[in-house]
């Protein structure tokens, strides 16, 4: 029941520049003709975003309320009651609420009485284990891993061991610029028999999504510096 009558739409948004009009469906695009107010994880990002739909809207009239990992719980709970239409929310690739600081906001919406409204658009994580063809049947996304090598080896260690006892495929990713010291430290701690599959660039015209053994990435280790990826084990 919506007991404000005002709406929270997530908007998925291109995991690669110059893709929307391969990978945005319709109603994206006229969601957000009709909304003047966003929530957004970076602001340039999401003007940029909104610039590259071609609507005609004036971005400097529009409000753009950030929404990161250094918001307040209580700034956003300021920012949803304050909200007299609806919003939107804006991730800074792919879809909101998804390994995303969105979801504070979806939540707090859920509480306030505000409808919620998830649109469809890409993600990485479901477009990777789709493409992996590991088990889609039972899987784990588990977001960033532990910067500490020590630590960080020994979680994945308990993700191959996850993956193994109960044929479950284990999702994760790094931020872009430590990529290859990822896929090192996969290297180093799993099994050399252990599927590995690594989807980087995912939906842009250079795209890589190929899953082999660790041992063989291991002989042929591509250069992710810089490079959106998603791993996966199984």
């Amino acid at each position: 029941m919506n007991d404000s009558g005002i709406s929270l739409y997530l908007i998925p948004t291109v995991l690669a520049e110059g893709t929307q009009n391969a990978v945005l469906a319709p109603q994206i695009t006229d969601t957000v003709a009709h909304l003047d107010v966003f929530f957004v994880e970076n602001v340039r990002t999401a003007r940029r975003f909104i610039s590259s739909l071609k609507l005609g809207k004036v971005i400097d009239e529009l409000t753009f309320i950030e929404l990161n990992k250094d918001t307040t719980e209580t700034e956003t709970v300021a920012s949803l009651r304050s909200l007299s239409k609806s919003a939107g929310v804006i991730s800074e690739a792919g879809c909101p609420g998804v390994a995303d600081p969105g979801a504070v906001a979806v939540r707090i919406a859920h509480e306030l009485g505000i409808h919620v409204v998830p649109l469809v658009g890409p993600s990485s994580i479901l477009l990777a284990l789709m493409a992996s063809g590991m088990s889609g049947q039972s899987f784990a996304f588990h977001g960033y891993l532990p910067i500490d090598k020590v630590q960080r080896k020994k979680a994945l260690q308990n993700l191959e061991r996850n993956a193994r006892q109960h044929q479950q495929t284990q999702i994760f990713m790094e931020t872009p610029f430590r990529n290859n010291q990822l896929l090192e430290a996969v290297i180093e701690a799993c099994s050399p028999d252990l599927a590995l599959c690594i989807a980087a660039n995912i939906t842009a015209p250079d795209e890589l999504i190929r899953t082999m053994p660790v041992r063989k990435w291991k002989a042929q280790k591509p250069d992710l510096h810089k490079i959106p990826a998603i791993f996966l084990i199984g």
